[in-house]
C-alpha cells in the first residue's frame, strides 16, 4: 500500500476547477442551475469544514455526552430534512421517533457485538457510522412517506369504498403501504445488487484512499450494507405505520 496522500487547501482549490466546468456545461445546456450550483458548492465547503473542526474537537474530547450530543444534532436535522421532504400533515416527533428506533437498537448491536471498540461511545466508529445509517434512513424515510401521503390523496374513492364494505383503515391502505416501504427500499437493493461491480460505496474508497487494506475496506463495507438496509426497513415500517394514522380521525373516517 502506497503512503496516504493528503489534500491542502491548495488541491481543494484546484477541485474547485471541477465545479467550473460542471457550471459552464450548465450554463451551455441552458439549464439554469449556475446558481444552485454555486449554492451547492458554498454550502458543501462550509458545512464540511465546520464538521471536520467540530468533529476535531469531540475527537479530541472524547466524552461521551460530547459524543451523544453530535448524535442528537444529526438525527434531529435528519428528521427535520424527512419531514419538510413529505408533507405538513407528518408530525415532525413521528419522523423523530422512528428514525431514532430505527437505528439506535442496530446500530447498539453492530458496536456493542461486531466491531467492539474499546468504549461504546468511540467518536472513531460511532459517528462516522451514525452519519451513514441516518443519512440513509432519511432519505427512505422521506421516499416512503411521500410515497404512502401520494397514494392515499390520489385514491380516496377507493380507500372509503372499502371503509364502507367493513375494511378497517389499515387494511384500507395496506397495499399502499407495502407499496411505498418496498419504493423506499429500491435504491438500497439495487445498490447492494452492483456494489464492487458497478460502483464502489464511499465508505470503502474512503478506507481505501487513506491505506487501509482493501480486504478490509470490504468488510466494513459489507457491514454498513447490511446495517443500512435493515434501518431502513425498520424506520419505512415504522414512519409509514405512524403517517397513515394522521389520515383517519377516530371513528375510521379518511380526512384529507
Amino acid at each position: 500500500m502506497g503512503e496516504f496522500i493528503a489534500l491542502d487547501p491548495g488541491d481543494l482549490g484546484w477541485a474547485l476547477g471541477l465545479i467550473a466546468l460542471a457550471i459552464a456545461l450548465a450554463r451551455w445546456q441552458k439549464l439554469g442551475l449556475e446558481g444552485q450550483l454555486l449554492l451547492a458548492t458554498g454550502r458543501t465547503i462550509l458545512q464540511l469544514l465546520v464538521v471536520g473542526y467540530a468533529l476535531e474537537m469531540v475527537f479530541a474530547l472524547a466524552h461521551p455526552l460530547a459524543v451523544l450530543g453530535i448524535v442528537l444534532v444529526m438525527l434531529t436535522i435528519a428528521a427535520i430534512a424527512a419531514k419538510n421532504r413529505i408533507n405538513d400533515r407528518v408530525k415532525l416527533p413521528l419522523i423523530w421517533g422512528s428514525i431514532f428506533i430505527s437505528f439506535s437498537v442496530p446500530l447498539a448491536y453492530t458496536l456493542l457485538v461486531i466491531v467492539q471498540p474499546e468504549t461504546w461511545y468511540d467518536p472513531q466508529y460511532l459517528i462516522p457510522l451514525t452519519g451513514m445509517v441516518l443519512g440513509n434512513a432519511m432519505n427512505s424515510a422521506s421516499l416512503a412517506g411521500e410515497r404512502l401521503s401520494s397514494r392515499i390523496k390520489t385514491s380516496r374513492l377507493e380507500i372509503e369504498t372499502q371503509l364502507c364494505l367493513g375494511a378497517t383503515p389499515k387494511q384500507a391502505i395496506a397495499s399502499y403501504r407495502t407499496e411505498a416501504i418496498r419504493a423506499s427500499l429500491i435504491p438500497t437493493i439495487n445498490s447492494m445488487m452492483v456494489v464492487g461491480l458497478v460502483s464502489l460505496p464511499g465508505m470503502f474508497t474512503g478506507q481505501v484512499l487513506s491505506g487501509i487494506d482493501p480486504l478490509n475496506a470490504a468488510s466494513y463495507q459489507i457491514l454498513i450494507l447490511f446495517l443500512i438496509v435493515t434501518i431502513n426497513l425498520i424506520c419505512t415500517s415504522l414512519v409509514t405505520e405512524g403517517l397513515y394514522r394522521q389520515f383517519f380521525n377516530p371513528t375510521a373516517q379518511l380526512t384529507l
